[in-house]
């Protein structure tokens, strides 16, 4: 008899995608193999937290899905990208989503959830959807109600469309970073419900720059792209244009190795751009320069959003400079390094490992703020504050001025963060709440296992201790006193620090809220929605567990003209500005799609927000 041997599962799955889009081809290692967490599929590609069905709602018909385990797919390691293979096409979107889920899960700590999952019972949770061809429309987006991602194709300009053919169907789920983009809005859901609440212009445009920052930072992954970059800019990788490497005197170009050629890590779905007519990519990780008056005229999410994007670039690329900063004096023998200087293959490759791993420490800082927000009303100034905190709290002596640097690039841009007195970091970080005789709060009695899900009796138990906790610390916690208080989530947390000490920590939200006027003065307007609440950091180390160390919060206030936050948000549905952006919230587009018939309803609609994207 023959010994059956038993084999251990992979840890990854190699798959094939474009690193950017189809319009880069081969070139700049535009073809490349990511590595997705290994997981059983069935029926097609759906595991457990995405459902690729390949509806295409324009045709009526669904395209032959692919089989991810057949012999020829796993030989090759996943299809070759192909922008006329609908299969290739769903295994673009799972691969660029399940990457983006993992690069989550390793910042915050923790399993991620879907926001359309939180009132189901375990055995009745669903994946994402991910429909790769639901419409013919230049859009792609989120649906809270669809529970999916939505992306649409068109035809390209005729009269413009740059690197494209005239009319030719542009695919935007083979955009790497429209993918990566629609993910994150996806993932902030569901760790933060009430960030697709309308509060105030900051709302929608941090949706948009959070994404946008989540997949430009990825770009500094791609290892070959990395480098070919380094090689032509001598190293400057934040410039917008790479030079030839051939001298040429202005205007006198003859061929098209003479010409600048834009670059393609701070540049953001550049096919998508081009095939809307604008000539550039859709927008760039250093849009804006330094304007701290830009943050008071400009409301357009995407155009707001951009600030908060170049003021966290601005903060990477400075680093990042200081970082090489020796390793170019030595490679220039003390001359200054200019674009275009050959550098040796052994300095680019130390300069990619330094500019991969700095985007890597910025991109993980910047998710891991999202646990260091408040519960509602997110603000640029917030996030700022998140930032500093979460970074504080996993690195205290910051040697290379990460912290700094990010406090003086959303300075320069005019984000000024409420209730501080300065821009000193101490004054930005958090601060642990303290009863009357100053001692540290604690809750006690919560129950957690950090490395399972919790489960419902757990839950349950976990709500009432909270709430108790809440209702016995109504004053040190901000809450008002006749509002009732609701406890929303609750999620223990493991993250190792650079020391490698394991830090045992849970996030909770707790909220409240009530109906107000949106205008006293006139009643006609009807009421809206206000919000308040408390994200609490809590220990669950042993010696100090149930110990709150961060509270933070934003309290509902009196309904007076003293709540200066209640007053802008009443000012942000009245005028004229914020009837425009309400729009994007309220608005449904119809997709047709075999579930449901209409994405909207409830929260932000980036269905409205991203047409045209």
């Amino acid at each position: 008899m023959i010994r059956k041997n038993s084999y251990d599962e992979p840890l990854y799955r190699p798959l094939k995608v474009y690193a950017f889009d189809p319009s880069r081809g081969r070139t700049l290692g535009n073809h490349m193999t990511v590595d997705v967490p290994y997981e059983k599929l069935r029926g097609g590609l759906a595991g457990k937290y995405l459902e690729v069905i390949d509806y295409d709602a324009a045709n009526a018909c669904y395209y032959e899905p692919l089989d991810p385990d057949h012999p020829s797919v796993l030989m090759q390691g996943g299809l070759e990208p192909s922008e006329s293979d609908p299969r290739f096409h769903q295994q673009m979107v799972y691969a660029v989503a399940s990457r983006t889920i993992s690069v989550f899960e390793f910042a915050l700590g923790r399993k991620i959830k879907w926001a359309f999952n939180r009132d189901r019972p375990q055995n009745k949770k669903r994946p994402l959807r991910l429909y790769p061809h639901a419409m013919q429309a230049a859009n792609a987006f989120y649906s809270r109600d669809l529970e999916a991602l939505v992306f649409g194709y068109f035809p390209a300009s005729d009269s413009d469309p740059v690197s494209n053919l005239p009319g030719q169907t542009i695919f935007t789920c083979l955009s790497h970073d429209i993918i990566a983009h629609e993910t994150t809005h996806a993932l902030i859901d569901g760790q933060r419900k009430f960030f697709m609440e309308a509060t105030s212009p900051d709302t929608l445009a941090f949706h948009e720059a959070f994404a946008d920052i989540v997949a430009l930072f990825q770009h500094f992954s791609f290892k070959e792209v990395l480098l070919d970059v380094i090689r032509k800019t001598g190293g400057l990788i934040y410039r917008p244009e790479i030079a030839p490497g051939i001298e040429v005197a202005a205007g006198e170009e003859s061929i098209a190795a003479e010409l600048n050629t834009a670059n393609p890590l701070v540049q953001l779905a550049k096919q998508f751009g081009e095939a809307m007519g604008q000539r550039a990519a859709l927008r760039s990780a250093l849009g804006t320069k330094p304007n701290s008056r830009d943050i008071e005229n400009l409301f357009e999410p995407h155009d707001r959003g951009a600030i908060l994007v170049a003021a966290v670039f601005d903060a990477f690329f400075t680093i990042y400079v200081n970082r090489v900063r020796d390793l170019l004096r030595i490679a220039g023998n003390g001359a200054k390094i200019s674009p275009g200087t050959e550098l040796h293959p052994d300095l680019a490759e130390r300069l990619a490992a330094e500019a991969s791993k700095t985007a890597e420490h910025f991109l993980n800082i910047s998710i891991r703020a999202l646990d260091y927000c408040p519960p509602v009303d997110i603000r640029f100034g917030d996030f700022l504050r998140a930032m500093i905190t979460a970074d504080f709290d996993l690195v205290a002596d910051d040697p290379l001025g990460y912290r700094a640097a990010l406090i003086d690039a959303f300075r320069l841009r005019g984000i000024r963060p409420d209730d501080v007195f300065s821009y000193a970091e101490e004054s930005l970080r958090w601060c642990p709440p303290e009863d009357l005789n100053n001692r540290k709060l604690r809750c006690e009695g919560l129950q957690f296992d950090l490395f399972r899900e919790i489960t419902s009796k757990q839950k349950t138990a976990n709500a009432r201790t909270l709430h108790k906790f809440a209702v016995d610390h109504r004053s040190e916690l901000g809450f008002d006193d006749q509002t009732k208080i609701s406890v929303h989530s609750f999620h223990p947390i493991h993250r190792v620090g650079p020391n490698g000490r394991l830090k045992m920590e849970a996030v909770a939200e707790l909220i409240q809220k009530k109906d107000v006027a949106i205008d006293p003065a006139d009643p006609s307007l009807g009421k809206m929605t206000y919000y308040g609440g408390v994200t609490l950091v809590i220990d669950l180390a042993p010696e100090k567990e149930g110990e709150i160390r961060y509270a933070i919060h934003k309290n509902l206030g009196a309904d007076d003209a003293g709540n200066e936050r209640l007053r802008l948000q009443r000012g942000f549905f009245r005028d004229s500005a914020a009837r425009y952006s309400l729009n994007v919230y309220a608005d449904k587009v119809d997709v047709n799609l075999p579930t449901k018939s209409a994405a909207g309803g409830s929260g932000l609609s980036f269905a409205m927000v991203h047409r045209g994207y």
